[in-house]
């Protein structure tokens, strides 16, 4: 039995497409908590680190400093997220999580959930834990052909 070079790109499709739609239909659900595409990853670092400098929670998201601080604008003015200057450096902006950003990282949570028990319909609980060891194997063997 040899693989054809077809099976690989057919995978690849697969796994994109697949996470396409998982965006997608996550995206849907948050929306009503007025949380919108690209945002879980601000909130869900904010959650673990309230009051990053600006451009600390911009390398941590990867995203560039520019394209983050029109983001954390529409976030701001939804009232999930609020900038402070620094105590100590006036010109250094922090960044806080707001109570209604706390919310909606809760409604966020339960978005993913959802969208994963949809996703993983009709699996076996061994299927579900076989599948997840798979795709951590596959990021690992991906992470270490990087270096």
């Amino acid at each position: 039995m040899h693989h054809h070079p077809h099976h690989h790109r057919e995978l690849s499709q697969i796994m994109s497409r697949v996470v396409k739609l998982h965006r997608r239909e996550t995206d849907k659900l948050i929306q009503p908590a007025g949380v919108y595409p690209g945002q879980p990853p601000v909130l869900f670092r904010l959650a673990d680190e309230d009051g990053l400098r600006q451009r600390d929670l911009a390398e941590r998201v990867g995203l560039a400093p520019a394209t983050l601080t029109v983001m954390l604008s529409r976030m701001e003015k939804s009232g999930l997220v609020e900038r402070r200057p620094d105590e100590r450096d006036q010109r250094v902006s922090r960044v806080y999580l707001t109570g209604k950003g706390r919310e909606a990282l809760t409604a966020v949570r339960e978005a993913i959930r959802v969208v994963e028990e949809r996703a993983l319909d009709g699996f076996l609980p061994e299927e579900r834990l076989l599948m997840r060891r798979m795709l951590l194997q596959m990021r690992h063997n991906l992470i270490e052909s990087d270096h």
